[in-house]
C-alpha cells in the first residue's frame, strides 16, 4: 500500500461516525412512528445499516428508485416532493467525487443515503395506504358559538370507517426488498388496482384544472383500505352522498335509488357496517339534539304534540306524562324522552333498517316523499331517507315467499299482491286509537335480515352509476376541500 499512499486525499476519507451523525441530524422522531417521515428517522436514529451505500458504492436499486420516482407525474404528483434533483446532485457529486467544503464526503453519503430512504417509504406507504390519512383530513375539531354566545369547542367525527395504516411489519418488508432487490417490484405492487382508480388515472391527462384536482382527490380516496372488511354473500350496499344515491348489489341483480341524506349542519357520517334487521311502522325516539333545537320551545304546547303526534315518556321507567305538566328544563334535563307513534305521517316513514354505528343513524322511509324530485337532496338529521324502501326490504330478504312479502305490504299500507293478502285487507279493518286516528295493520313489526348485508356510505364525487358509467358529483359537504388541502404538498 506504500506505493499508493500519496494518493490519500482527506476529502475522500470515509468517516462512519460523521455519517451516522449527520443522519441523526436530518429527521426528528415523533409521535407517529408510522409516518414515513418518522419511519426514516428512526431508522437512522437507532443506528440501521446502510440500506443504498455500501464498500462497492451505490447499489443499482437506487437508479431503479429514481427511475420509478419520475413516474410520479403519472399519478399526478410532483417529482419535487421527493427531492428528486437533490438525490440525483448527491449522486452525481458521489460518482464524479466532486466534493468540497460544504458538501463533504460524508455529508454526501448521509444526505444521500437518508432522502432515498425517505422517497421511497414515502411512496410504498403512500401508494398502499393514502398518502392522506382520512381521519385527520375529515375529522375536526370545530368551535361554535351556543345560544348564550359561548364558544364550545368538540371534536367532529365525519369519518368513521376504520382504515389500515402502515404498520411496522409493513415497513420491515419495505426495507427487506432493498436488501434483496426487489424495489422496482415492490413500487409496483403497491399502487391500487380497482377499476375506478385506473378509469380516474386515465383521466389525468387531459382534465382542467378544477376537475384535475377532483381525479386527484377520487384516487387517494382509492387508496384508502378498510382494516376488516365486512363479511358478504355477494350482497353488499353502497349508498354515495355526493350522489345522492344508494346502490345494492347482489349476485345476480343490482338495483339503485334516490336518497336522501344530512344537511350541511347535520352530515350524514360515512362509515361502515351491516344490516341487521328492519322495522315496519317503527316509533321515533327523537334524538336530544332534535329537540333541544326543534322541540323545546313548544314545551307544555297540547296541540303542537298532538298535531305531530309526539308524546313524553320518563326514560326510566318508560311511563307516559301528561304534556301538559312538562317543562322546558325538564325536557333538557334528559330524563324524559320525546317519541313519535308509528304509522302513517312517522318521520321515519313506514319502515327503517338498523345497522351499528357510533351516530344512531339508520336507512328509513319518509313521510314527505316529494324531496326525492329535487337534484339537492341534503334534507335529514344525518340518517338515510330512501326513496323504494318496500323494494329495498325485497332486496334484504331475498328469496322470500308470497304472503310475508304481503305482510310487510299490509303493514305499510301498500296494496296486497296475494289472493291471501286482498283477503286478509277486504275482512280486517285497521283499528283505532282513543283520539280516532286509524292503526296500521301490524301483521309484521320486525324483520331480521340473515345474513347481513354490508352497507358503505361513501363519498365519492367522481364514481360510477348505476350503469356503471363514470359520473361526476357536487362536494355538497366540502371533503374534497378537506382532502385536497392535505394531498396538495404532493402536486
Amino acid at each position: 500500500m506504500e506505493a499508493f499512499s500519496d494518493l490519500k486525499t482527506p476529502a475522500f476519507k470515509i468517516t462512519p461516525s460523521e455519517i451516522q451523525s449527520a443522519l441523526k441530524k436530518m429527521g426528528k422522531v415523533g409521535k407517529d412512528t408510522l409516518s414515513p417521515s418518522v419511519r426514516t428517522a428512526l431508522y437512522y436514529h437507532g443506528d440501521g445499516p446502510m440500506l443504498w451505500i455500501s464498500r462497492q458504492g451505490v447499489s443499482p436499486m437506487a437508479d431503479t428508485l429514481i427511475q420509478q420516482l419520475y413516474q410520479v407525474e403519472r399519478i399526478g404528483f410532483s417529482v419535487a416532493r421527493f427531492k428528486i434533483d437533490e438525490i440525483e446532485d448527491d449522486l452525481r457529486r458521489f460518482k464524479a467525487l466532486d466534493f468540497d467544503k460544504e458538501h463533504s464526503i460524508n455529508e454526501v453519503i448521509a444526505h444521500l443515503e437518508y432522502r432515498l430512504t425517505h422517497a421511497y417509504l414515502t411512496y410504498v406507504a403512500g401508494q398502499q395506504y393514502g398518502f392522506v390519512n382520512p381521519k385527520s383530513a375529515m375529522n375536526i375539531v370545530e368551535s361554535k358559538p351556543d345560544s348564550l354566545g359561548n364558544v364550545k369547542t368538540r371534536y367532529v367525527n365525519q369519518y368513521d370507517v376504520p382504515v389500515l395504516r402502515p404498520s411496522c411489519a409493513f415497513y420491515e418488508k419495505a426495507f427487506r426488498k432493498i436488501s434483496n432487490d426487489s424495489v422496482g417490484p415492490m413500487m409496483r405492487e403497491v399502487e391500487p388496482q380497482s377499476p375506478l382508480y385506473r378509469s380516474l388515472l386515465s383521466q389525468l391527462s387531459d382534465s382542467s384544472t378544477d376537475k384535475r384536482m377532483k381525479v386527484l382527490v377520487n384516487m387517494e380516496r382509492c387508496r384508502w383500505k378498510e382494516k376488516s372488511p365486512m363479511p358478504t354473500t355477494g350482497k353488499y350496499v353502497v349508498v354515495n352522498i355526493p350522489a345522492f344515491m344508494l346502490y345494492a348489489y347482489g349476485p345476480d341483480s343490482t338495483m339503485s335509488m334516490r336518497i336522501g341524506c344530512g344537511t350541511n349542519s347535520t352530515r350524514t357520517p360515512l362509515l361502515t357496517s351491516a344490516i341487521e334487521y328492519f322495522q315496519v311502522n317503527p316509533e321515533w325516539n327523537i334524538p336530544q339534539s332534535i329537540v333541544n333545537n326543534d322541540v323545546l320551545r313548544h314545551a307544555g304546547d297540547s296541540a303542537y304534540f298532538a298535531r305531530h303526534r309526539y308524546y313524553i315518556a320518563e326514560r326510566a321507567t318508560g311511563k307516559k306524562v301528561a304534556i301538559g305538566s312538562v317543562s322546558r328544563a325538564m325536557l333538557e334535563s334528559g330524563k324524559y324522552r320525546v317519541s313519535q307513534d308509528g304509522g302513517r305521517g312517522n318521520s321515519l316513514g313506514r319502515i327503517v333498517f338498523r345497522f351499528k354505528n357510533n351516530f344512531s343513524v339508520y336507512l328509513h322511509d319518509t313521510s314527505t316523499p316529494g324531496f326525492f324530485q329535487n337534484s339537492w337532496r341534503g334534507v335529514s338529521h344525518g340518517c338515510v331517507r330512501v326513496q323504494r324502501p318496500f323494494d329495498f326490504a325485497h332486496f334484504l330478504l331475498g328469496d322470500i315467499d308470497d304472503w310475508t312479502l304481503d305482510k310487510i305490504r299490509i303493514s305499510m299500507d301498500i296494496a296486497p299482491q296475494t289472493e291471501q293478502g286482498k283477503e286478509y285487507v277486504r275482512t280486517h279493518e285497521p283499528k283505532e286509537n282513543e283520539n280516532g286516528r286509524k292503526l296500521p295493520r301490524r301483521l309484521i313489526s320486525y324483520m331480521p335480515v340473515k345474513p347481513h348485508v354490508p352497507i358503505y356510505i361513501i363519498y365519492y364525487t367522481i364514481y360510477p352509476d348505476e350503469n356503471g358509467y363514470i359520473q361526476t358529483y357536487p362536494d355538497v359537504y366540502g371533503y374534497d376541500k378537506s382532502v385536497w388541502n392535505h394531498l396538495k404538498k404532493y402536486i
